[in-house]
């Protein structure tokens, strides 16, 4: 499986504190989105690490298809509810 499940069609707002890692969920099958909590085990996934650059919230994406990974860039639009749960991978012009 390389596509990777839809966790929800909106962003997760988080509240970041500059400096600190993270650790977002690249596979969708975590329970603490948006970030890692390990499902991926056994997988091609792996969480993507970022460190915040400044204090505060931040749009991160829960879709797993935005183009600036971890951050939502809107590509949820293109996704319904139905979507919600599937194994997705959009191509570059919204298809999947």
């Amino acid at each position: 499986m390389n596509k990777p499940t839809i966790a929800d069609i909106k962003p997760s707002v988080v509240t970041l504190t500059r400096g600190k890692k993270y650790f977002f969920c690249t596979c969708g099958k975590s329970t603490n989105q948006p970030f890692c909590d390990g499902k991926h085990a056994g997988t091609k996934f792996t969480p993507l690490a970022f460190t915040a650059d400044a204090d505060g919230d931040a749009y991160l994406c829960q879709c797993k298809q935005s183009g600036r990974l971890p951050f939502c860039d809107g590509n949820h639009k293109k996704l319904t509810n139905t979507d919600i749960g599937k194994n997705i991978l959009l191509e570059p012009d919204g298809n999947s």
